[in-house]
C-alpha cells in the first residue's frame, strides 16, 4: 500500500497543475487571438485607438526670375472657431468675446473681413474689396443697405442677439466673428498664433477652439506688395458656387473651409500651382492618449515653385527711385500725391518692375488692415495696373505711326506750326510754345514734331488720319484695353464716339485733335503705357503683359508651366516708319528738353514726356522711355499724380534704367529660364 505524499509535496502538485491548466488556458487564447481571430482583433484596436488626421502641404513658394526667393513658409499654427457646440447665442457671443480679449492681450490679430470701423465713431468702408459682398450681405438679411457704420451696428447688435451689457466696441468686435460664422459652422480664425496663446487655449477654457498645425508665409522682401499679395481664410461668398454667373466656389475645388487661399495678387493669380496637395496619417495611442505611432497612408505634396517674371534687384530701385522723386514733390509743396511705374521686357511682355506709391508692408498687413483702410492716400491701390491716366503727349507717337502708315505723311512731310490751331471754330487750341513764349516750332517733320512735343503738328496730323484710323492703332498697342496681366488691371478708357455716346458725351470733330494728343478721354494704366512703348520698338510685336515666368515641381522634378512667347498681335510698320519714331524719341534725350539727364543713362536711350491737365493749376507728370536705342531691351513708363512737367521725371528714368544696365542678368541661376535643377 502506497504512503501519501508529504501534505507540501500535494500543494505543490496541485499548484503545479492549476498553472498548468491556466497556461493551457492562456496558450489557447493567444492561438484564438493572434492566428485565428488576429487580423479582426488588430483592426479592432486600431479603430480603437487610432485617428485619421489631414496633414496641411506646405503653399508653394514664390522668386524672381533670377531664382531670390521673395515668399517662402514655416511651421505655425492656426485657430479655427467652430460654432457647432454652442445652443445659445449668448454662450456664444462670450466665447468669442473672451477669445478675442485674449488676442488683444498678446497682440494677436485675427481674421475680421466686416467692413465696419473697429474704434470711434465706427466708419463704414466702401471701398475695399469686402465691400460688395457686405452690399449682399445686407439685402439677404433684410439689413438697412445705406446705413452708417454706427447704425449697421445697432442692427448686427439685434441679429446676432449681443448683450446689451457689451459695451458698443466689443459688441463690434463679437460681431465682426458673427459675420465671418453667418453662414457657415467655422472658420480660420487666426494664423501663425504664437506659444503664449497656444498654452492658454489648451487649458479648456476658451470653448469652440481647435488648433491646426498650419504653414506660415514667410516674406523675404518688403518690396512689390502689390504684386505677391496675400492669403486669408476663405470668405463666405467665395465657398459656393453660382451658375448664374459661372462663378466656382471652393467647396467644388476641393477645399475645406478651414483653408488658407491665395487673395490677391499673384497668392491669388497662381493659386492652382501654389496649393498643395494635403495627405493623411493615422495616429494611434494607447488607452491614455500616449502617442504610440504614426502611418502616412498619404504624403502631403507641397505646392509648386513660382517663377516671377520680376527682378527683385530692380522693383528695390524703382520703388525707391519713386519713393524718392514724390517725397521731393511733397516737400516743395506740401501736396500728398501718388505715383507708379512699370517696366517691361521688350519682345516678351515679362513684367520685371511693377511699382505703386504709397506701398505697405506684408509682414504687419493683418495688423495694420484698418488703418490701410482708412488712408486717404489709397497705399492699397495699385496705381500701376489700376491707375488711369491721361496720358499726354506719350500718345504722340501713336498717332505718328498711325499718320504715317495711313499715308497721310510722310517722314519727310513738312507742317507748319502757326501757334494756334484754327481749323475748327471751337476748339482751337495753342501749342504750348506758343501759349508759353509766344513763338511757334516753324516748319517741323513728324521726327522733329516728337522731339518738341509740337502739339499743332500732332492736331493737323491727327485731324487728317481720323478717329476710327487713331483708335485703330491705339488698339493694336494695346491702349485702351486689358493688358493681360494675371493680377488684373483696368482697361482703361480709349477715346472714341462710341465711348462718348454710351456716357451721354456729345463727340465732335474738335476732339479727335485733342485725342491725338492724348487728351480728350484717354485714360490708360502706366503697365499699358510701358508694354505700348515695348511694342513700338519692338518692332510692332504686342506681347501680353505678365509675371508668371515658370513653374516647377516643389522639388524641381518637373516643369510644369513655362510662357508660350508668342505675340498677341503684331502692328504692321515700316522700318522707315519705326526710325522717324524712335528718332524723334532718341533726340529728345540727346539735345532735347531731358538731355540734362541722360547724360548720366550707362546706355543710349529714347523718351518722351506728357504732362496731362487735370485742374485749372494741377496736372499729372506722364514719361515714358526705352533702353538701349540701337537694340531696345527695356520699356519703362513713370506717371506722378500732380507731378506737373513729365521733364521733372527723366532723372527716376534715368536711375531705372541705370539700375537694369549696371546689374548682370543672370537667367542661368539657381532657378533660371525653364531650367530644372538636377
Amino acid at each position: 500500500m502506497m504512503k501519501n505524499p508529504h501534505p507540501a509535496k500535494r500543494r505543490i502538485l496541485v499548484l503545479l497543475g492549476v498553472f498548468a491548466a491556466f497556461l493551457l488556458l492562456f496558450l489557447a487564447a493567444l492561438y484564438d487571438a493572434q492566428i485565428l481571430h488576429g487580423k479582426e482583433n488588430r483592426a479592432r484596436s486600431i479603430s480603437n485607438n487610432a485617428t485619421s488626421e489631414t496633414v496641411p502641404a506646405s503653399r508653394g513658394i514664390i522668386t524672381d526670375r533670377n531664382g531670390k526667393v521673395l515668399v517662402s513658409n514655416r511651421l505655425a499654427y492656426t485657430l479655427v472657431f467652430d460654432r457647432s457646440g454652442f445652443t445659445d447665442d449668448a454662450a456664444l457671443n462670450s466665447a468669442i468675446l473672451r477669445l478675442i480679449q485674449l488676442c488683444e492681450e498678446t497682440g494677436t490679430a485675427w481674421n475680421d473681413t466686416l467692413p465696419i470701423g473697429r474704434v470711434g465713431s465706427f466708419i463704414r468702408y466702401y471701398n475695399n474689396t469686402r465691400a460688395k459682398s457686405f452690399q449682399s450681405f445686407l439685402e439677404n438679411n433684410k439689413l438697412m443697405v445705406n446705413g452708417s457704420g454706427a447704425q449697421l451696428l445697432a442692427e448686427l447688435r439685434e441679429l446676432y442677439h449681443i448683450d446689451e451689457s457689451m459695451t458698443d466696441r466689443e459688441a463690434r468686435l463679437v460681431a465682426g466673428v458673427r459675420y465671418e460664422l453667418h453662414s457657415r459652422s467655422s472658420y480660420t480664425f487666426a494664423e501663425d498664433v504664437s506659444s503664449e496663446v497656444l498654452s492658454q487655449i489648451t487649458d479648456g477654457r476658451y470653448e469652440g477652439v481647435t488648433i491646426h498645425t498650419a504653414s506660415a508665409r514667410v516674406y523675404n522682401t518688403k518690396l512689390a506688395a502689390h504684386i505677391l499679395g496675400t492669403i486669408g481664410p476663405i470668405w463666405q461668398e467665395e465657398w459656393s458656387s453660382n451658375e448664374k454667373t459661372g462663378y466656382v466656389g471652393y467647396a467644388d475645388k476641393g477645399y475645406s473651409m478651414s483653408d488658407l487661399v491665395g487673395k490677391d495678387g499673384v497668392e491669388k493669380a497662381f493659386e492652382e500651382y501654389l496649393r498643395g496637395t494635403d495627405g493623411r496619417r493615422l495616429i494611434t495611442t494607447d488607452e491614455n492618449g500616449k502617442l504610440t505611432g504614426e502611418l502616412y497612408t498619404k504624403e502631403p505634396q507641397p505646392g509648386g515653385t513660382v517663377a516671377l517674371t520680376l527682378d527683385i534687384d530692380l522693383q528695390g530701385d524703382v520703388e525707391e527711385a519713386l519713393a524718392n522723386t514724390i517725397s521731393g514733390m511733397i516737400d516743395e509743396d506740401s501736396n500728398e500725391r501718388g505715383g507708379a511705374a512699370a517696366v517691361v521686357a521688350v519682345g516678351s511682355g515679362e513684367v520685371l518692375a511693377l511699382a505703386s506709391y504709397p506701398t505697405y508692408d506684408l509682414s504687419t498687413f493683418n495688423e495694420d488692415y484698418e488703418e490701410l483702410v482708412a488712408d486717404e492716400r489709397l497705399p492699397m491701390f495699385n496705381r500701376a495696373t489700376q491707375g488711369i491716366y491721361a496720358p499726354g503727349s506719350t500718345f504722340k507717337m501713336c498717332t505718328a505711326v498711325a499718320a504715317l502708315e495711313s499715308g497721310v505723311i510722310t517722314p519727310s512731310s513738312i507742317i507748319q506750326d502757326r501757334g494756334i490751331y484754327t481749323y475748327y471754330k471751337d476748339p482751337q487750341p495753342m501749342c504750348w510754345v506758343y501759349r508759353q513764349g509766344g513763338y511757334t516750332h516753324g516748319r517741323i517733320n513728324v521726327t522733329q514734331a516728337i522731339t518738341e512735343s509740337c502739339n499743332y503738328f500732332f492736331y493737323e496730323v491727327g485731324r487728317l488720319t481720323g478717329i476710327r484710323t487713331l483708335d485703330s492703332y491705339a488698339s493694336q498697342f494695346g491702349l485702351g484695353q486689358s493688358t493681360g496681366i494675371e493680377i488684373g488691371d483696368s482697361s482703361g478708357v480709349l477715346a472714341s464716339p462710341e465711348w462718348a455716346d454710351s456716357h451721354n458725351q456729345e463727340w465732335t470733330d474738335g476732339q479727335t485733335i485733342t485725342a491725338a494728343i492724348g487728351q480728350s478721354y484717354n485714360l490708360f494704366t502706366p503697365l499699358q503705357l510701358a508694354n505700348y512703348i515695348a511694342t513700338l520698338v519692338g518692332g510692332g510685336e504686342h506681347y501680353q503683359a505678365h509675371l508668371l515666368k515658370n513653374v516647377k515641381a516643389y522639388d524641381n522634378s518637373r516643369l510644369l508651366y513655362v510662357s508660350d512667347g508668342n505675340p498677341l498681335n503684331t502692328v504692321e510698320m515700316s522700318d522707315s516708319t519705326q526710325e522717324a519714331v524712335t528718332e524723334g524719341m532718341h533726340k529728345l534725350t540727346v539735345s532735347g528738353s531731358v538731355a540734362f539727364a541722360f547724360r548720366d543713362c550707362v546706355v543710349s536711350a529714347g523718351a518722351k514726356t506728357g504732362s496731362a491737365q487735370v485742374g485749372t493749376d494741377i496736372a499729372n507728370g506722364v514719361f515714358v522711355a526705352y533702353a538701349p536705342y540701337e537694340d531696345p531691351e527695356i520699356a519703362v513708363a513713370i506717371v506722378i499724380e500732380k507731378g506737373g512737367s513729365g521733364a521733372a521725371l527723366a532723372n527716376t528714368a534715368v536711375e531705372i534704367i541705370n539700375s537694369w544696365f549696371s546689374h548682370a542678368q543672370d537667367d542661368s541661376a539657381a532657378m533660371g529660364e525653364n531650367t530644372l535643377l538636377k
